[in-house]
């Protein structure tokens, strides 16, 4: 199993900021992991349960700290990257993950949420769909004039797998389309799922034919369906449920839920527990009603969805990050195990921090079996919590004790509590160590000179002489949303900076020609082979131009994550404006520093970040060598044809025909950048009753001002 890296108990409200930073860096790290595991390996290495424990603590700490949303941010990605064993397939419409819910109270904000958003009243009408969120393979099936024509899986949610072959082997997957109002492009999208009687006979199967037996349905369903040959899948009685869309030539209705009665119209099994519903108690009722007959469905699920009924609605909520602003998993509660902790282990992560890792004796915590769980931090070891007040009722945890472990939806496990009267007598207290295991530089914990307190993360201060540092820098530049070179994953990193082959960036484009020079060449080496290097080395060729946003993603600058990275590259254009006006922001009084805080979702943290990189003598360097081999293209402008595309957007005053943070949504939905201030970049300031300051600094740059009813004429809503 991965390597889990620490994530606090202390509520996020308590944490300072670079507490805050720190663990969301490292959870970003871990969540990465087990992404890569679920949806690309079909071997996920921790319940549903511990994943979503990890990714709702990493989407608090993003609402309490704006200025993490971009800090490896897997809020804005999706799944894992194709496998390469299959063609691939680009979503016309991305394949989007839920936001997650744990507890009542969150379904209660969710529909709050939506009315404020809508500014529909609290006695208003407002429907929901409710339905079992089914734990299996996400398939979208594209229809052309009534017949499929492909199938792809989610993948990294803009591009996915082709098993189109082994989808017209799935009994409940139409070849051709009947009924009324087929639309002449359908894309119609569900889950592949096994029955708990149908898993268990293919593991009879399997174990009579010595081979491995799956650890549970989901896995089985997915490794059905993903199989080369095509006769395998067919041997295996896959079931789908249809439950959404992706590209529609024509809208056959107005509402899920009747779009649903039309993909069962269509041909398609749909959940026959799919309810509408009218309010906050009803959706609660459902759920608990699902929860409890949830062991006699006959297949798996791990929590009921909710999704705003009226597609109107749909449209105007839009998304957020990686989500629907209209749709809400409910999740079941987190299942905990008693085991022993064997050992403590220290990973050092991409940013120096020092991170425990517990090595537990293999427990199975809701059909998935653990061995490896957070502990988060020096502190929660030691029963400290972020505020310095006690936690466990201050109970250390020590190596050798009997441990609670919890696993929370799709999150990494954490050891939760402690056995104590099964405590070993010669047990002693874990001693966090001070040195860095990979370098042996020191390992120190940072005060924080606005709280004067020690930072929770203790950090090892070799920078760049760390190899473990250096390797997962160069992970990171390698991975799916950065770089994204096939062949060349943290293995193949770890292979080849052990062999002094790349040490940094540029080593990459430069391996081929060293490799042609060298008597040693990797085509000899144990475990690689003429083909696999030729596919190496033109991996590699495809990736000397990359995007923009990808190649400011992969430097991994400090709270730059994918969706800064694509706010940065949309407002500069080019990577040397970016790094023009980033050593020119460096004075904290300059219109450059002015207009890179005033970018929508770049904040002070951020842009101090961003200026500090850009400081340092060997970034530049390695900068300055990179960009011999590689070039970073300005990415594709909005293709939006309102009239606002590519414009930069500033709302100020009271707005009151839409909610400021509908009014956002919608200039992003038609192309426009929103930014938070207004530079002499800005193109539009929409301005209501009681605009300020931004009012006169827009008066002051000859911007465009105009209020309300101007933006909906502009933009053509009436």
């Amino acid at each position: 199993m991965a390597a889990h890296r620490h994530s606090s108990t202390t509520p996020v409200d308590q944490l300072t900021l670079r507490q805050a930073r720190a663990e969301h860096d490292a959870l970003g790290q871990d969540i990465a992991e087990h992404d890569k595991r679920y949806y690309e390996e079909d071997a996920p290495s921790v319940s549903d349960a511990e994943y979503d424990a990890l990714r709702q603590r990493y989407e608090a700490l993003e609402a309490q700290f704006p200025e993490l949303t971009s800090d490896e941010s897997l809020t804005q990605r999706v799944g894992a990257k194709p496998s390469e064993k299959f063609a691939k397939i680009r979503h016309r419409v991305p394949m989007l993950s839920l936001a997650n819910a744990f507890a009542d109270e969150d379904v209660e904000d969710f529909v709050e949420r939506i009315r404020r958003f809508l500014q529909i009243k609290a006695d208003a009408p407002l429907a929901f769909t409710s339905e079992p969120k089914i734990d299996g393979l996400s398939l979208s099936l594209r229809y052309e004039n009534g017949k499929l024509v492909s199938a792809a899986t989610r993948g990294d949610g803009e591009e996915g797998e082709d098993v189109t072959v082994n989808a017209r082997t799935v009994h409940d997957i139409p070849h051709e389309l009947h009924g009324p109002g087929v639309p002449e492009i359908c894309e119609v999208r569900g889950e592949v799922y096994l029955s708990h009687a149908d898993f268990a006979a293919i593991n009879e199967r399997q174990a009579a034919a010595g081979k491995p037996i799956f650890a549970n349905p989901r896995n089985a369903a997915a490794g059905s369906l993903r199989q080369l040959d095509p006769k395998i899948t067919a041997s295996r009685p896959l079931k789908f449920f249809a439950y959404a869309w992706g590209e529609m030539s024509v809208m056959p209705a107005k509402t899920q839920h009747g779009m649903i009665d039309h993909f069962k119209a269509y041909g398609f099994k749909t959940n026959p527990l799919t309810r509408r519903l009218s309010s906050v108690a009803e959706l609660l009722e459902h759920y608990h009603e699902i929860e409890t007959d949830r062991a006699n469905l006959g297949y798996d699920i791990d929590g009921v969805v909710y999704k705003v009924d009226d597609l109107n609605y749909q449209q105007r909520l839009g998304f957020v990050s990686r989500s629907p602003r209209w749709a809400l998993a409910h999740k079941f509660p987190a299942q905990k195990a008693v085991t022993v902790l064997d050992d403590i282990e220290i990973n050092v992560g991409r940013t120096g921090s020092l991170n425990p890792i517990a090595k537990l004796r293999p427990v199975t915590v809701g059909g998935v079996v653990v061995s490896n769980a957070t502990l988060h931090n020096e502190d929660y070891i030691r029963g400290i919590g972020g505020n310095g007040e006690p936690i466990r009722n201050g109970v250390d945890i020590r190596i050798g004790d009997t441990v609670v472990v919890l696993r929370a939806g799709d999150v990494i496990p954490k050891v939760l509590d402690v056995v104590l009267d099964k405590r070993p007598p010669d047990s002693k207290p874990y001693v966090f160590p001070t040195i860095c295991p990979a370098c042996g530089s020191h390992a120190v914990r940072e005060v924080n000179p606005r709280t004067g307190r020690e930072d929770s993360v203790r950090r090892c201060t070799g920078g760049l002489i760390c190899p473990a540092q250096a390797r997962e820098r160069l992970k990171h530049f390698v991975s799916r949303n950065a770089f994204d070179i096939e062949g060349l994953g943290w293995q193949r990193i770890e292979e080849l900076y052990d062999d002094d082959l790349i040490k940094s960036p540029q080593d990459i484009f430069t391996l081929e020609a060293r490799n042609e020079r060298s008597l040693k060449r990797l085509e000899n080496k144990e475990g690689w082979g003429a083909t696999s290097v030729r596919n190496l080395f033109a991996a590699i060729a495809e990736r000397r131009t990359v995007p923009l946003n990808r190649f400011i993603f992969a430097l991994g600058i400090p709270h730059v994550g994918e969706t800064s990275a694509k706010l940065l590259a949309r407002h500069f254009g080019t990577f040397e404006a970016l790094r023009e006006a980033a050593k020119q922001a460096a004075d904290t009084t300059s219109e450059a520093h002015a207009d890179l805080t005033s970018i929508g979702g770049i904040g002070p943290v951020v842009a101090e970040a961003i200026v500090e990189f850009f400081k340092e003598k060997h970034n530049e360097d390695m900068l300055d060598a990179l960009l011999v081999e590689v070039t970073a293209v300005p990415i594709e402008a909005a293709t939006s044809d309102s009239p606002v595309a590519g414009k930069t957007v500033v709302f100020t005053g009271s707005l009151e025909q839409m909610t400021r943070e509908e009014a956002k949504a919608m200039a992003e939905r038609l192309g426009a950048k929103v930014a938070g201030s207004v530079s002499k970049k800005t193109d539009i300031v929409v301005a209501g009753p009681g605009a300020g300051s931004k009012l006169a600094k827009a008066a002051e740059f000859g911007v465009q001002v105009m209020d309300e009813d101007g933006w909906f004429a502009l933009v053509g809503r009436t």
